[in-house]
């Protein structure tokens, strides 16, 4: 475990968002920092799609980056919508 040091706004926007969902405040920051990781790992993802991958990896035994970016290999790509 380390320290992540971080603006005082960014602290207060994590208490609140904590509060509201109901997590401690480093579990919210956590969530925060994998699904940021996830997105830029994967910027064909949506936000959907990576709340779907983190529940699928928790029911297979947790969060684990090399699993889940395998995961992600095995799907097929979803039909994306040309925007114009």
């Amino acid at each position: 475990m380390g320290i992540v040091k971080i603006s005082d706004q960014m602290h207060e926007n994590l208490r609140v968002a904590s509060n509201a969902l109901s997590r401690s405040i480093n579990a919210q920051a956590e969530h925060w920092m994998r699904i940021g990781m996830l997105a830029e790992l994967h910027p064909h993802l949506d936000h959907r799609e990576i709340c779907q991958l983190l529940i699928r990896a928790e029911q297979a035994g947790g969060f684990d980056l090399a699993t889940v970016t395998a995961s992600i290999a095995d799907q097929p790509a979803p039909a994306r919508r040309r925007v114009q």
